[in-house]
């Protein structure tokens, strides 16, 4: 009984999700960012409202205490004027001259007593004395007199009738005699009005713009405060998002050989009376996808290892070219069966590394540029020296990378459409990561004659700063990405460069 054909895990590779365009990001993001928004604003009200209070406070004070001396300074001069006029009717009532008559007293001009007016009065308001010429609006005061009718001073400040600012000193006056009258000394407060009106408009206005700046200044420090806060949510994020990804990624790599291996079993289970070579073919696929999903489950394993820093890297003397030598040996045999001829070109390339790593370091760029040649060409392995470090660089005459793929060659799960079978996604994410943990740089690009070229530089660190803190070497190392095809012979290639950085495979 012939069994029906079943697809080959290779024809049937339904749109990873990685493929279109890039996932939306978690809902949580927004809302993080809508809380940091929220506090940036709350610290500049803070520092808005702080500044304004200490404005308010200082500015009150200022303007009280200009006040207060304007008051001062203008009461002083006044009293001084009422007790000089006291002084001078004393003498006039003691004098042969004396009059009951009204005396005028002249407008003083030209010493501290200039623009005042004095107006003397009996307490039932019979006038004694008054500046000449004194306006209507500057005469006496009478709510002024009466509070001091019983003795002691007073001091007002009064609008007259046409609208001007004065301020009033009323005082009672003894005569040698015995008897009593009244004095008033007044002094226009229209100057004083005014650059106190002035002050506050320069306090206002210059509050105003203080308060602005503290509110920009505000603004801008919250935000540079909050710059930590971003950044760890902005790690978190991405962190849960490519969590996100691997589990899906995961999950639809996993659901093809699952459900390859599903269809051959129903299969058996339908032919279980035939003879095995004759369900060979279903046993085979079984095979097969057993197989990759080993080589998937292992590559996961191993980059989920590196995501938790489980995995631990060695650092000993090693040469690179015996490392490329041992990895491609190996993989003569994949080669010859593919018709692809594995050409190995070494020279000493001493470096302090991990052979284990670098070796499937090798073993990765070559199977890839095997599985992406055709039959009958060549996958160039070379190693060279460099100043100080030791460059790899892996050709192949496939139909090399299509310059929109290239940004996405290193990504975790991502393959090409036209890539060949067998692969699992992950190859190259961890040839990044090997890279990265010894320091140096990994290039993909496409060659000057066609095909992919993959260049590694890795730096030839002493064992100590290799394996301590060796960040600041590696930074002082680091070659521009021109370097590496320069050591080669070989014009260098616009490519992406993996390294450290936001879009870097997680270390170890």
């Amino acid at each position: 009984m012939r069994r029906p054909s079943l697809p080959k895990p290779w024809r049937w590779r339904p749109g990873r999700p990685g493929s279109g365009a890039a996932a939306p990001r978690l809902n949580g993001h927004a809302d993080d960012m809508r809380l940091l928004r929220n506090t940036r604003l709350r610290l500049m009200a803070v520092s808005g409202v702080v500044t304004l209070l200490i404005l308010v406070v200082l500015g009150g004070a200022v303007y009280a205490t200009a006040a207060n001396e304007f008051t001062n300074g203008s009461v002083d001069r006044l009293r001084e004027y009422a007790t000089f006029n006291a002084t001078w009717y004393s003498k006039y009532v003691s004098g042969t001259g004396f009059s009951r008559q009204p005396q005028d007293r002249d407008l003083q001009v030209g010493n501290r007593f200039a623009g005042l007016y004095v107006i003397g009065t009996e307490p039932d308001g019979t006038l004694l004395f008054a500046t000449r010429f004194m306006p209507q609006a500057m005469m006496p005061l009478q709510a002024g007199l009466d509070a001091v009718a019983n003795g002691g001073s007073d001091v007002r400040d009064v609008t007259t009738s046409s609208g001007a600012p004065v301020r009033v000193f009323s005082e009672s006056v003894k005569l040698p005699d015995g008897t009593g009258y009244l004095i008033q000394t007044l002094a226009d407060r229209t100057e004083e009005a005014s650059l106190l009106g002035l002050l506050q408009t320069v306090m206002l206005c210059g509050g105003l713009l203080a308060l602005l700046a503290a509110l920009i200044a505000g603004y801008l420090y919250a935000g540079r405060a909050l710059v930590p806060i971003r950044a760890s949510i902005d790690r978190r994020q991405a962190a849960l998002q490519r969590q996100r990804e691997f589990a899906a990624n995961a999950s639809h790599e996993l659901r093809t050989p699952l459900t390859v291996i599903g269809a051959s079993v129903e299969d058996l289970k339908r032919n279980r009376r035939c003879k095995v070579e004759d369900v060979g073919e279903a046993v085979g696929d079984i095979e097969a996808e057993v197989r990759h999903m080993t080589a998937l489950v292992e590559d996961m394993l191993l980059l989920a290892r590196t995501d938790s820093g489980v995995v631990q890297i060695e650092r000993i003397p090693l040469d690179l070219a015996d490392i490329a030598a041992e990895a491609a040996s190996s993989l003569s045999m994949l080669g010859q069966e593919s018709g692809v001829n594995v050409v190995l070109d070494p020279l000493p390339a001493p470096v302090t590394g991990d052979p284990l790593r670098l070796r499937q370091l090798v073993t990765i760029l070559v199977d890839n540029a095997v599985r992406h040649s055709p039959p009958g060409s060549n996958v160039e392995v070379q190693v060279r020296p460099a100043a100080g470090a030791a460059v790899l660089q892996v050709n192949d005459h496939g139909p090399g990378i299509k310059p929109e793929d290239l940004p996405r060659i290193f990504e975790r799960f991502w393959r090409a459409d036209n890539a060949p079978a067998g692969g699992t996604g992950l190859g190259l994410a961890i040839a990044k990561w090997i890279v990265e943990q010894h320091g140096g740089q990994i290039v993909a690009a496409n060659g000057p004659e066609g095909g992919a070229s993959f260049s590694v530089w890795l730096p030839n660190l002493p064992i100590q700063a290799a394996g301590g803190d060796a960040g600041s070497e590696i930074d002082a190392a680091e070659p521009a990405p021109s370097v590496v095809p320069a050591v080669l012979g070989q014009p260098a290639p616009s490519a992406p460069v993996a390294h450290d950085g936001p879009d870097a495979t997680p270390a170890a």
